[in-house]
């Protein structure tokens, strides 16, 4: 009997260490920005493509034609604004459509407003990030977006407290 009982608990202990259903750690994931960025950055520093540059700041342009020594470092502000960090598992409502995914956020702690997936078929053919960083003192608006072998822009507004504001633009176009 008590070999039986020993039998039956091993089997049950070993059952329970190798589930067989869904694991319930399993998250879903929201669109990979950071490793879009990543992929993208090395095509492009393969690549090297030639790229009209355009900074604009409170209004003065200037325009230079460049070749990017780094990708990771031009996206980096894209790539920052990864969606996926643990603390904000279940803050976006996410839409999807054939062509679109749009992931929007409320709440006030997170920067990360809205983030909207262009497709077509599997390919991404564009993508527009919104931030907003608030407090007391400061107060920063960020529209990014990216257009593959196309155009990237990052345009920022900001407002400091007792300060003029400042708004500058900056865009690639390939």
């Amino acid at each position: 009997m008590k070999k039986h009982l020993f039998l039956l608990s091993s089997i049950g202990f070993f059952a329970a260490c190798n589930p067989s259903g869904p694991n319930p750690h399993a998250e879903d994931k929201y669109f990979d920005i950071q490793n879009y960025f990543q992929q993208e950055a090395l095509r492009l520093n393969k690549a090297k493509p030639l790229v009209e540059k355009t900074v604009m700041v409170n209004g003065a342009e200037e325009k230079k034609k460049v070749s990017i020594a780094d990708w990771n470092r031009e996206f980096s502000v894209f790539s920052d604004a990864d969606i996926n960090k643990s603390a904000w598992k279940g803050a976006f409502k996410v839409t999807k459509t054939k062509n679109e995914e749009l992931y929007v956020n409320t709440e006030d702690k997170i920067p990360v407003k809205q983030v909207l997936i262009y497709r077509a078929g599997n390919q991404i053919t564009g993508i527009k990030i919104l931030q907003n960083t608030a407090n007391y003192l400061y107060n920063s608006v960020d529209t990014l977006v990216y257009y593959p072998d196309s155009l990237y822009q990052i345009s920022k507004t900001q407002h400091i407290r007792l300060l003029n504001a400042k708004a500058y633009k900056v865009t690639g176009k390939f």
